[in-house]
């Protein structure tokens, strides 16, 4: 099942749950706006090349539209739906004051050199300038961009409506971004697994984890447990995979991936196939890669008492009701993940003040959106004897669907 089609059921049956008005439903599951743009620039070697750019606006109801916007070749409009849809719950189940959007342009970055990067950033930008803004639709980082990527939309789009910072998110520091904000997707999961936990009266120190995925969120959140006392026991990413039934040194980790740029060749562990990670022997599973790891045929398979979903849609379905079952306490992405977009909107806040906050009041306010949110989550799955998930999305549907109501929406 693809995302766009699970996110749909989630939605609808949160819906049924809330009891939504059948022309309420198709109005929030309908996206507000879909860009589609050409964008051709010049190659360094005077050719000429075309790309398809596109933005998917989902909801405004509760704030400006938010969302990253990635660069890949194989950008796929329903997963994009699917993206700016979550967006839209995921912002409402932190009860921060944005709707969701995403996009990007279907391009390798890797086969473009850094002024063909640009070149093609500032066309793009272009195109779809009177389409963001501040108090409009703010972009940010994804798969495939960075912060330079945010420093040159921040800069061609401030030759359009002047010096706007706020604009996007996720910036260089120097250009006013927030500090804290590259580890805030693996920090937030951290926060999230404490308070995860303590319902269940354990600390991260008394657990083993298994981290899929060794990015900037896997190896973020590798690092904040390890120094939590919790040790970390298996980690893969697409170079290998390693084991160590009493806990992977974590910082030497990081160090040999940094020096080597893969996992292979560590001497602090065993090696181990990839594909045995999502099965692996440990108390929390942690997906941090794709979406759809965790499906019919691997799902009975897994041994963690509980799925953290750093990763989007990492669960299908299908998986879904086989780990339940089970008695697998699974954390949905549309929660568990959702540290990133907090804290890029600490960053907005701080541009529009003209005030920036230091890494403290960052990670402090980070904890706090963190645990507000779980104990909401938490008290729909007690009103309406639900999942995690269905509790995280009857929350964030019920708040956009409030929203539209007042702000005047007619049946």
């Amino acid at each position: 099942m693809n995302a766009l089609v699970a996110t749909n059921r989630n939605f609808r049956q949160a819906a049924r749950i809330l009891g939504l008005d059948s022309k309420l439903e198709t109005s929030l599951l309908i996206p507000f706006r879909e860009i589609k743009v050409e964008c051709t620039i010049p190659k360094d070697d005077g050719t000429l090349v075309s790309y398809v750019g596109f933005r998917v606006q989902h909801d405004n109801a509760r704030g400006p539209m938010k969302g990253g916007i990635r660069y890949h070749p194989e950008v796929d409009p329903d997963e994009v739906n699917a993206l700016a849809q979550l967006m839209t719950w995921k912002t409402a189940v932190v009860d921060i004051p944005y709707g969701g959007a995403k996009g990007g342009i279907g391009c390798s970055p890797t086969d473009l050199t850094t002024s063909e990067l640009e070149r093609l950033t500032r066309v793009f930008t272009q195109k779809i300038h009177d389409l963001i803004g501040i108090h409009r639709d703010v972009p940010a980082p994804d798969m495939g961009t960075n912060s330079q990527t945010m420093a040159w939309i921040l800069d061609e789009y401030s030759k359009f409506h002047g010096h706007s910072p706020a604009v996007v998110t996720g910036k260089p520091i120097d250009l006013g971004g927030s500090l804290g904000r590259e580890a805030a997707t693996g920090l937030g999961v951290v926060f999230a697994i404490e308070v995860l936990l303590e319902e269940y009266g354990n600390l991260i120190s008394d657990m083993k984890f298994a981290i899929q995925g060794f990015g900037n969120v896997g190896s973020w959140a590798a690092k904040f447990i390890h120094e939590r006392g919790g040790k970390v026991v298996a980690v893969s990413d697409v170079t290998g995979a390693v084991e160590n039934p009493n806990g992977i040194d974590i910082p030497a980790l990081l160090k040999h991936k940094e020096s080597t740029q893969s996992l292979k060749g560590f001497q602090g562990g065993d090696a181990l196939d990839p594909n045995d990670l999502l099965v692996h022997e440990c108390d929390v599973l942690i997906p941090c890669a794709l979406g759809g790891v965790l499906n019919k045929e691997n799902a009975a398979d897994v041994k963690a008492k509980f799925i953290v979903e750093a990763a989007n849609h990492p669960t299908d379905p299908e998986a879904d009701e086989i780990l339940s079952k089970k008695g697998v306490v699974i954390l949905p992405d549309i929660y568990a993940n959702c540290g990133g977009v907090t804290v890029s909107y600490f960053e907005w806040v701080q541009n529009i003040q003209g005030f920036m906050w230091d890494e403290e009041r960052v990670n402090c306010e980070l904890k706090r959106y963190m645990r507000k949110a779980f104990l909401d989550i938490k008290a729909m799955c007690q009103a309406y004897d639900c999942s995690l998930r269905m509790g995280a999305f009857v929350l964030g549907v019920n708040r956009v669907a409030r929203a539209t109501l007042m702000r005047g929406w007619e049946a």
